[in-house]
């Protein structure tokens, strides 16, 4: 990838963002203050996994396989060689058709196949995996009252959320769906999505979703303001046999907003990719 800081168009593009979108200051103490400026972003906590994590209670997200642990590149204690994910298909939440397409995936895995991973290629992670997408480039707020406007700088990303709204009736399918959202008790924002692209996954285990997947967000500043706490309502009766829950947090970062090239180098050179980066000939949807 190629990273350079905001020039020309991308910088017309970024400052347009943040001049238009900026939070409104009657407002600003009404609601959580998610955006600061173009120095400051959020990332992943390094404590945690880039997964969607269990809240320990009632039905959660597919994580490792115990039998092959996932160990991610960077991992504390030193000397442990990193790992792909090996989904544990034992979750109950999975239905069996779920659970046979990630099973070949898991095959494939253990074979010594390089696995998909939308951030390594390029592609949009869809909702909920929004929520563990900026393990490395930080994600930027632009709020004002009908709409938020979230930009991860890998690719960029552009997730745009509208405000006080309602769902359209026949959303069309897309990257990131029909999010409304709303602000609740002064230190969180809600955002309800449908309409999700099946060609996305849940999460970087390629758990695969049906396209009746409903997400509900929850996005709350802790720490005094220094972190987000991110709940996460998954309901898709396509592809999951029941309602599950999840969380992940994220944490302020110190670094401007750049413009990622995130397609450029990113060649298949040895032809071990399962799908080579996008190319848009025309419009995905």
């Amino acid at each position: 990838m190629i990273r350079t800081t905001l020039m020309a168009g991308a910088a017309a593009m970024a400052c347009g963002i943040a001049g238009s979108l900026a939070l409104d200051a009657v407002a600003a103490d009404a609601i959580p203050n998610f955006q600061t400026d173009r120095t400051t972003g959020w990332v992943l906590d390094r404590a945690n996994l880039d997964d969607l994590l269990p809240t320990g209670s009632g039905p959660g997200p597919v994580t490792f396989d115990k039998a092959h642990p996932y160990i991610p590149n960077g991992a504390r204690g030193g000397g442990r060689q990193p790992t792909y994910r090996v989904a544990d298909l034992s979750n109950p939440i999975l239905q069996p058709w779920a659970k046979e397409q990630m099973k070949k995936t898991n095959d494939e895995v253990l074979a010594g196949k390089m696995p998909f991973r939308a951030r390594e290629l390029c592609w949009p992670i869809g909702v909920p995996g929004f929520a563990i997408f900026s393990a490395v480039e930080p994600t930027f707020f632009f709020q004002k009252k009908d709409e938020i406007v979230m930009i991860n700088e890998g690719g960029p990303e552009i997730r745009r959320v509208r405000l006080n709204a309602q769902h359209a009736a026949n959303p069309k399918p897309s990257w990131y769906g029909d999010a409304i959202g709303y602000y609740e008790n002064g230190d969180t924002l809600v955002i309800d999505t449908i309409g999700v692209t099946t060609r996305t996954f849940v999460d970087n285990y390629r758990t695969p979703h049906s396209d009746k997947l409903h997400v509900v967000e929850r996005y709350k500043l802790v720490d005094g303001g220094k972190a987000i706490e991110i709940s996460l309502e998954v309901d898709d009766p396509g592809a999951f046999t029941t309602k599950w829950t999840a969380r992940q947090r994220w944490v302020r970062n110190q670094e401007p907003l750049e413009e990622v090239h995130c397609n450029e180098n990113n060649e298949d050179l040895f032809n071990i990719y399962p799908m080579p980066s996008p190319k848009a000939e025309k419009p995905d949807f």
